[in-house]
């Protein structure tokens, strides 16, 4: 019997050290970004969607004292000594901004941080020294999900959910037929949320067959 705890109300994401998932898919990125040996002073972090690069990179920000960017704030953050944590850089991108920010951590031996899903070469910068700058950093990269990761992934998010499932039949024939990524399990996870809240039923193959 499958025990299904189920709480209408959003969950605070927990975002410490201690509650990322680390697997051979992640872990050449984990060693890079906060081994304390580490001299890398700049670094793009790249990865897919939900792939966990902005719950590495406030692990880092808490690590190294960053401050994390964003453009209103930006006169502010220049005005301060500190390390700075900038995520999903193809966001509302200010080209200006980001080439004097680099600038500041370069003059003053400040270590920066930038999350990306898309390629850098598939962009096309406006400001050349901006790329150029950007070509300077130590590019470190989460890989797809390999099969430990997306089993502990899916479990994580079930729990997050509050939805157990105790069959191991169920559990198996989900990891047997979902998409292998981070987006596709994040999504699935939400489907089955929604649907366990809409017809309050037990989950069950049939059930989860509706959703694959």
């Amino acid at each position: 019997m499958i025990q299904q705890k189920i709480f209408n109300f959003d969950f605070k994401e927990d975002y410490s050290s201690e509650n990322f998932i680390v697997s051979h898919s992640n872990i050449e990125a984990c060693t890079k970004v906060l081994d304390k040996n580490a001299s890398l002073n700049s670094i793009i972090l790249k990865g897919p969607t939900k792939s966990g690069k902005t719950h590495l990179g406030l692990v880092w920000q808490k690590k190294y004292n960053a401050i994390k960017y964003c453009n209103s704030d930006f006169r502010n953050i220049l005005n301060q000594n500190r390390n700075i944590f900038y995520d999903d850089l193809f966001y509302d991108l200010n080209e200006e901004y980001l080439f004097h920010l680099i600038n500041h951590c370069y003059n003053n031996n400040l270590k920066i941080i930038i999350c990306t899903e898309k390629s850098l070469s598939n962009h096309d910068f406006k400001i050349k020294d901006l790329s150029s700058r950007l070509k300077s950093f130590h590019v470190v990269e989460i890989k797809d999900p390999d099969d430990h990761l997306l089993n502990n992934l899916l479990m994580k998010l079930l729990y997050d959910k509050q939805i157990i499932i105790n069959k191991n039949e169920v559990f198996s024939f989900i990891i047997k037929r979902i998409n292998r990524t981070y987006l596709d399990v994040y999504r699935f996870v939400e489907k089955i949320d929604k649907l366990s809240l809409e017809k309050k039923r037990e989950l069950t193959i049939p059930l989860i067959k509706e959703l694959l």
